[in-house]
């Protein structure tokens, strides 16, 4: 929650799970967590939901056909016969982003807050990273690291040459893939720059085994003008939900 008067987050709460969550786990969280706040939400000017899944496909915009939005997903996702099947187009970058967002999720902030936009995690981002980045023709690497995945995305001449998540148990798991998309993009390893972020450090032994591998390897501080990242009191605020509000 935050108040885009005073550039201030006024509340956010952060929930993991011990075992993998399911539309209903969340659903389930999510009303317990908002029926103890009372009349919350009562004086929103604006409501923004992300979802942030694996259940998602990137699609050159020449390729996309709205009537053909199962296809798109049938060989990296589950589909179920009542899934909605939403996309957001990327600006200024002729791809689609095709996904299935957390249908009961979504219904039932309708039912309290009325009408709300909602978005994929990897919609804001990639659009949110593709603005900031400034760097010339050689690739940049960004991963967003979070406890148990990775969000892995490559620019190349401002230009999206490669998004995707990962689940990982341990650091090996995270050099594999990392390793792996670039070597499937063709990415120099002496030449490409690495900038981590989230819940990383300089030091910090995934930071360490990387530097083994890759020689340009940084810790990133995504610039946010409304909330800077340096100065929130809470710096465990996923990026993708900054870059939303």
């Amino acid at each position: 929650m935050s108040d885009t008067i005073t550039n201030k987050i006024l509340a956010f709460e952060k929930v993991r799970f011990n075992t993998p969550s399911t539309p209903y786990l969340l659903l389930k969280e999510l009303k317990a967590k908002l029926s103890d706040q009372g009349d919350i939400g009562r004086n929103f000017s604006e409501v923004m939901v992300i979802h942030k899944n694996n259940m998602f496909s990137l699609v050159p915009k020449p390729l996309f056909n709205e009537e053909e939005l199962p296809n798109y997903l049938k060989f990296n996702a589950k589909i179920m016969a009542n899934d909605l099947i939403a996309y957001d187009e990327i600006p200024n970058q002729e791809l689609v982003n095709v996904y299935i967002p957390y249908t009961n999720i979504n219904n039932y902030i309708f039912e309290l807050f009325g009408e709300f936009e909602f978005k994929h995690s990897g919609t804001v981002l990639i659009s949110t990273l593709l603005n900031q980045n400034r760097m010339g023709t050689e690739p940049v690497c960004y991963v967003q690291v979070s406890d148990k995945e990775m969000e892995m995305m490559v620019i190349a001449d401002k230009k999206l040459l490669f998004y995707n998540q990962f689940e990982f148990k341990t650091k090996e798991d995270f050099l594999y893939y990392l390793l792996f998309s670039m070597e499937q993009l063709n990415v120099d390893l002496e030449k490409v720059q690495l900038k981590l972020f989230g819940a990383v450090s300089e030091g910090d032994p995934i930071y360490e085994l990387c530097y083994t591998y890759v020689k340009h390897v940084s810790v990133f501080v995504p610039s946010n003008p409304s909330f800077p990242i340096d100065e929130l009191e809470n710096e465990s605020i996923d990026f993708s939900i900054l870059s939303a509000l």
